[in-house]
């Protein structure tokens, strides 16, 4: 079964595809990266390890430009996590957030937007949580918060949250927020592979209103080639198709 592509509904809903994606800094095979992306039509990408030091923006935006998309926000500026779109979307706002810096860890942020794609409003929340346990659950809340915070009814937010499924911070978010592959699995389940056993640890979520039509990793997707997703870099990738209401 293939997803759903983007689409208008009679209903004036929207059918949008949402890419979660660890680049590794686009420290491997960028054209096989860009390949991916583009095989998998996203109108949203939500990226972790973007380019965060020299020429950090002309990188991300060769990125943007091979695979279709443009860069909506993040980089170096939300500590690794950024966000791409198609120009299905329209822009109402964006906003990169680094967050309180635990010692001896790295810096951690989220990316933040508030978009308008085919009359439906979104926001959407790119994360990449640390990897100590407390520190990744107190970001877990104020993931949450910041959602709170947007002023939309629908939102999606995804990364990489270093905590499979029954982990306390993987909990916490699904416990507000719907886990997509979990509530439609499609595709792949496990998101890391390279090392110990395959584990679930990059999630897209999306608020209750929203329907999910399907999500997990692309295997099997039109253009997707095992040989580009074991190039482009250590993660795997999760798609979604979301059916957004109306505002």
């Amino acid at each position: 079964m293939q997803l759903p592509d983007s689409r208008t509904e009679p209903d004036g809903s929207a059918v949008i595809r949402v890419l979660g994606y660890n680049i590794r800094s686009m420290r491997d095979d960028t054209a096989a990266l860009a390949r991916v992306v583009r095989a998998c039509a996203p109108d949203l990408v939500l990226v972790q390890e973007a380019p965060r030091f020299f020429r950090w923006r002309k990188k991300l935006a060769r990125l943007a430009a091979a695979s279709q998309m443009v860069v909506l926000s993040g980089g170096a500026t939300a500590a690794g996590p950024a966000l791409l779109c198609s120009l299905r979307a329209t822009v109402e706002r964006t906003e990169d957030v680094l967050l309180p810096l635990t010692p001896g860890q790295h810096r951690r942020g989220f990316a933040t937007a508030v978009v308008t794609i085919a009359g439906v409003r979104l926001g959407v929340l790119s994360c990449h949580l640390g990897l100590q346990k407390d520190e990744r659950h107190e970001q877990a809340g104020m993931l949450l918060d910041r959602l709170a915070g947007m002023g939309v009814d629908h939102a999606v937010a995804g990364g990489d949250l270093n905590e499979g499924p029954g982990g306390r911070t993987f909990t916490r978010l699904s416990e507000t927020l719907q886990d997509c592959w979990a509530t439609a699995p499609w595709g792949g389940e496990h998101t890391w592979t390279r090392s110990g056993p395959p584990r679930r640890i990059d999630a897209l979520f999306a608020t209750k209103g929203i329907e999910v039509l399907g999500c997990g990793v692309p295997i099997g997707q039109p253009g997707v080639t095992e040989a580009d997703l074991r190039a482009a870099t250590d993660h795997l990738p999760v798609l979604a198709a979301l059916r957004v209401p109306p505002a």
